[in-house]
């Protein structure tokens, strides 16, 4: 095929009219059957050279991508266009699922996108037997190495599938971000022989890229809301955790702008709503942790803004990458006040967990094979951190992965090898480096750009013009007496809600006074709890008071019930008589433990804090057909207050409604 007949097919199946040089070149090479490394910048069109490619080759085309709303986004847009397309991932239902591969093995396909994770799947598995591939595509390629940004042991697995591939089979894998360390590891991987890299230009010339110093939080609520007012269209801002990003949205709600948040906290439904409206320009802007942005079609986003420092260049390339698509200019802005070292800090010395543990785990396994949940239980880690480990003692050769029926089973392998913690070590510290090297953005003399490019491995020369350094502009917020009244306004009257309602349960949303680590609130709860200051100070009364007219309004509840303590005496039960005289409701003692329970602090995953507390209260109060207002302190996983309703409904109560003094902030 010569580029102009395949420009000729490009503007009748796409409505587009020239490939770039680059796009063509990858195209023709996949077209040959050869093996490709694309390494291009987000908006260069990477996902076009995939698609045009999968089109003209025989059979079906499998794009390996870790992203979803990716998956959604270009499906869609695949089908408006008449080409045949489908995903497989977590979001579909059984029968969607079936549906799909009943498709597939018909070849009514010549585009699937799939989960990596779905390589675990047998009914994929039977699949790929199955089907007629025509090219292999692993998207976000720098999810393979363990030197890059976003490590997923699943991709492992798809190098596994592409080792067994004929030589002259077509396999691309591309990524916007990946370093010459990483490009390396890939290479390695794919076995580099057989494998040409693309690196192209990554230096975005319509970005503005800019560095505001703060020293608090306050002046980082105050410069978001400057720039937000100031600039024209869209964009996204993004936090480190999922309660920044509430607290930012609410924000710039206070201030009569349409903001939302997004995180992986929300449900599937209500991600794609908002990233619908968002892209229908709903909202002026998006407040998000990194879940969103990667898998964003948006191509006018005209600023991006970071509330913190991320944990390396790498990482800030990729969140910045999904703004300016359209050439236009585009504002990059970084906040930063010193304090805000600490969570990348703690995210990258946290990223594998302590060793004791990888021992103690291999411990429980030689004892007997375990499920997934069995092991949680048994270690007392986030189910997270339980993953980690497994997925490191396979890659070693010390765990065993079996399929029993429908369930897996981790058994320790006969004659194991010792763990080798080395290149756990080296990962940490080149983690640390990479973080250096933000700091070192952030301190650059020299064009802003350009650094990223150098870090990227792009050796093209460029100064950009337009960035902070450039202009020799040093950018800082003091945020003005006039601001501090506002946010202080802002924060009184603003009320965290508990989000534990359920379609089946009696349970519903509740609401906190506050967040537990954002104001003087937690320090007050502190106090009362752990320095025997006596009880809660009237100002959380007040406080917590004003969030349940706020939450609330007009409700009538027949009852206020308060959760028993385990190490805090009295204090709720003195606080929640004090919201029963002030409010008019019954206060009932009812609430009782059948047995001794330990502080829900001590356990770390969801799983074993939930069977720290299961059938461990009861109550011989009469609640049947009752409403109850239900106290505590802190809310933290929300499993104390749904085990306490999850009672009350078997006593026969119609609705509980949480109301509380703090919700934790957590780390995610």
């Amino acid at each position: 095929m010569t580029r102009s007949e395949a420009e000729e097919i490009l503007r009748i199946k796409f409505g587009l009219f020239h490939f770039y040089e680059e796009q063509w070149e990858a195209i023709s090479r996949l077209l040959k059957g050869e093996r490709i490394l694309m390494i291009q910048r987000t908006g260069f069109g990477k996902s076009l050279v995939f698609q045009f490619a999968g089109m003209m080759l025989p059979g079906t085309t499998v794009i390996f991508s870790p992203l979803i709303a990716l998956m959604r986004e270009q499906v869609n847009k695949l089908k408006q266009l008449g080409l045949p397309a489908a995903y497989i991932n977590s979001t579909l239902t059984p029968e969607e699922k079936a549906v799909v591969i009943r498709n597939a093995e018909n070849g009514m396909y010549k585009l699937l996108y799939i989960a990596p994770e779905r390589l675990e799947d047998e009914q994929w598995q039977e699949l790929v037997q199955r089907l007629r591939l025509g090219m292999v595509v692993v998207d976000e390629a720098h999810c393979i190495s363990t030197w890059g940004h976003d490590f997923r042991p699943s991709y492992r697995r798809i190098v596994n599938v592409v080792k067994q591939l004929q030589s002259n089979f077509p396999v691309l894998a591309c990524t916007a971000t990946a370093t010459i360390k990483v490009q390396k590891d890939i290479e390695v991987q794919f076995d580099n022989s057989r494998l040409t890299v693309l690196r192209g230009n990554l230096s975005r010339e319509n970005f503005s890229l800019k560095l505001i110093n703060c020293k608090n939080q306050e002046d980082k609520l105050d410069a978001v809301l400057q720039v937000v007012n100031k600039v024209d269209g869209t964009g996204v801002i993004y936090c480190g955790t999922q309660s920044e990003t509430e607290i930012y949205a609410k924000w710039l709600d206070f201030n009569g702008l349409k903001v939302t948040n997004y995180n992986a906290g929300l449900d599937d439904d209500t991600r794609k709503r908002v990233e619908i409206d968002f892209v229908n320009d709903v909202y002026k802007c998006i407040v998000s942790t990194n879940a969103l942005g990667m898998g964003m079609d948006k191509p006018n986003l005209r600023f991006v803004i970071h509330t913190q420092i991320p944990a390396s260049p790498l990482h800030y390339y990729q969140e910045i990458g999904r703004a300016g698509r359209d050439g236009l200019n585009t504002q990059i802005i970084l906040l930063y006040a010193p304090a805000d070292d600490e969570l990348p800090l703690a995210f990258i010395k946290n990223n594998k967990p302590a060793i004791k543990y990888y021992h103690k785990l291999a411990d429980i396994l030689k004892q007997e094979p375990l499920g997934l949940f069995g092991v949680v239980r048994r270690i007392n880690l986030k189910q997270t951190a339980v993953n980690v480990i497994l997925a490191d003692l396979i890659d070693q050769g010390i765990v065993i992965k079996r399929t029993v029926g429908k369930s897996s089973l981790y058994e320790l392998k006969f004659n194991a090898p010792a763990l080798q913690t080395k290149g756990f070590e080296d990962l940490r510290e080149a983690k640390l480096g990479d973080f250096e090297q933000m700091k070192a953005y952030m301190n650059t003399n020299a064009c802003r750009m350009s650094f990223l490019q150098n870090y990227l491995g792009d050796t093209t020369k460029s100064i950009c013009g337009k960035c902070d350094v450039d202009l020799e502009k040093r950018l800082v917020v003091n945020a003005s007496a006039e601001i501090l009244e506002k946010i202080n306004a802002f924060r009184d009257n603003y009320f965290p809600v508990l989000d534990v309602e359920t379609k089946t349960g009696i349970l519903m949303n509740g609401v906190a006074a506050s967040w537990y680590g954002v104001s003087n609130v937690g320090c007050m709860i502190h106090n009362s709890k752990y320095e025997n200051a006596g009880d809660f100070p009237d100002y959380l009364l007040r406080l917590t008071l004003r969030a349940f007219r706020s939450h609330f309004r007009n409700m009538k509840f027949d009852l206020i019930m308060y959760v028993p303590p385990t190490i805090s005496g009295n204090l709720v039960e003195v606080f929640a008589g004090k919201i029963s005289r002030t409010l008019g409701f019954e206060l009932s003692h009812g609430i009782k433990k059948t047995r001794a329970t330990a502080a829900q602090k001590v356990f770390e995953s969801a799983i074993s804090k939930r069977d720290n507390l299961k059938n461990a209260f009861t109550t011989d109060t009469f609640v049947k057909d009752k409403s109850i207002l239900l106290i505590d302190d802190i809310f933290d996983s929300g499993v104390t207050i749904k085990e306490i309703a999850a009672m009350l409904k078997t006593k026969g109560a119609k609705t509980v409604a949480p109301l509380v003094i703090a919700k934790t902030v957590g780390g995610r």
